[in-house]
């Protein structure tokens, strides 16, 4: 899978899911559930937004010629803190099962892990641009 390709296809598939836990939350949940529970699936559900447009952009930004290993892991990182993450939060509301508190803090790692390997990309990337622009053509080999 290309490196843009990877970061639109979990975009795509966390921006659906997120969608779907958001109505049957509001719909559904809202009634059955004790409101500390309700507002984790909130939580969850916002989460999950707020990293499958993270990456969309860097599936953007890929295919705009910005790819190195930082950018990548930022990728692997960010899917791999929603499914703990917002994974665990929604878990959790279904079952109660408190050993899932503990994957939780895990996740919320791997997202800021992955936000810290994007800002590292970033910079691996900003001095590469010959005129400025991301969509540059005239960019180095590599």
């Amino acid at each position: 899978m290309t490196a843009s390709r990877f970061p639109l296809l979990a975009a795509a598939c966390f921006g659906f899911l997120g969608v779907a836990m958001g109505a049957f939350g509001a719909h559904v949940l809202r009634s059955h559930l004790a409101a500390a529970l309700y507002e984790n699936v909130q939580t969850a559900v916002f989460y999950q937004f707020v990293h499958a447009l993270a990456l969309f952009a860097l599936g953007v930004l890929g295919a705009a010629g910005w790819r190195n290993r930082a950018l990548s892991l930022a990728a692997g990182l960010w899917t791999g803190g929603v499914i703990a993450f917002c994974g665990s939060l929604y878990a959790y509301a279904f079952t109660q099962w408190w050993p899932l508190v503990w994957v939780t803090p895990l996740g919320g790692t791997a997202l800021l892990a992955g936000w810290a390997a994007f800002g590292i990309g970033v910079l691996q990337e900003i001095p590469s641009m010959q005129d400025g622009s991301p969509c540059s053509s005239k960019r180095r080999s590599r």
